[in-house]
């Protein structure tokens, strides 16, 4: 026994005999010829209507295509020494006005020159600006955030006047200090030589007293946007000062510790005149004092190998700061928004 079949939904009949089929449309091939391809804005507009005309180019420019001129030549403005360096460095001539054709020449013998010189040890004044900055920046680090913490969470009586102090002593120029600096570690090497004179650590005690002012009222700020709701809540948990600090507040500052010691480590790093007092064995120079040896003596400079070492000396620079840019704006700005 057959079982009657049942139209699909779609196909059945209609009272006046005709079927309904949706997928015979879709099959049948149009009768009036036209596509159904989506067609452009402009064709869709109200008859009668003008397309909308393109911007011209002096439009195009005052709207904001000024922009990419001013971004070009302040790319071009900042590339240049570099590329004209780097130029000096790979030039045979070993002077800087044999490099005005850029790439005319090029050779490695000056930079092969600044690596075997035992005279004058590129790679062990390396070391010691690597050493010194480093060291810097962690105890800037260390000991900023530690002024900064007590400034923000402590209430006690020399407070506003600490941090008055430290504005105004702020506010008088590095370069008054230096002999009173040098008198210092003179008498200083009589006692501790180690931190005297011409010793790497008295040149860092120096860069981390100078640089505790400025690096506390920076943390400051961006301490001081940490609710305190969480030292509370943590206190009544049981947490200790030390423990607030080391686990929950460094943690949150993170951005503002990093741009600290990034900027402690290219000051130290760049730094020739407190140096070039400090030091003077030839063997604890750091870069910038061993660089100028090479352009100090009259008729001899040889700028070729001062370029290769000024090149490979911003290695580091550059990394640390591809490294670290993420935190740069952050750690800036993050302290502006509360006092």
């Amino acid at each position: 026994m057959s079982t009657p079949s049942t139209p699909p939904p779609g196909d059945r009949p209609r009272p006046d005999g005709t079927h309904d089929a949706p997928w015979a449309a879709a099959t049948a091939a149009p009768s009036t010829g036209t596509s159904n391809v989506l067609q452009p804005a402009d064709s869709l507009a109200p008859a009668g209507t003008a397309p909308r005309p393109r911007p011209s180019a002096g439009r195009r420019f005052a709207r904001g295509g000024w922009k990419h001129l001013a971004a070009i030549a302040a790319c071009v403005f900042a590339l240049f020494p570099l590329v004209y360096a780097f130029s000096a460095s790979l030039s045979a001539s070993g002077s800087l006005l044999g490099s005005n054709r850029l790439f005319s020449d090029i050779t490695g013998a000056n930079y092969t020159n600044l690596l075997n010189d035992p005279q004058n040890p590129y790679l062990t004044w390396f070391a010691n600006s690597l050493f010194v900055s480093v060291t810097t920046a962690v105890g800037t680090v260390l000991m900023g955030a530690a002024a900064a913490y007590a400034f923000s969470r402590f209430r006690f009586g020399s407070r506003k006047g600490g941090l008055l102090a430290l504005l105004v002593i702020q506010m008088f120029p590095q370069l008054l200090a230096f002999v009173a600096i040098f008198l210092l570690l003179f008498a200083i090497s009589g006692v501790y030589p180690f931190m005297g004179l011409n010793s790497l650590l008295g040149l860092i005690a120096v860069y981390l007293g100078g640089a505790l002012g400025a690096n506390t009222f920076l943390m400051y700020g961006f301490f001081n946007t940490i609710p305190r709701d969480l030292d509370e809540a943590a206190e009544i948990d049981g947490a200790s000062h030390a423990q607030i600090y080391w686990t929950m507040i460094l943690p949150l500052v993170t951005p503002i510790l990093v741009v600290v010691g990034m900027l402690s480590f290219i000051a130290s790093f760049s730094d020739f005149l407190l140096a070039q007092i400090v030091l003077q064995d030839p063997g604890k120079y750091t870069l910038a004092v061993g660089l100028y040896q090479f352009v100090s003596v009259q008729f001899g400079e040889n700028w070729g190998v001062f370029t290769a070492g000024a090149i490979l000396a911003a290695i580091p620079v550059v990394a640390l700061f591809l490294f670290l840019q993420r935190y740069i704006v952050s750690g800036l700005t993050g302290g502006a928004v509360k006092g």
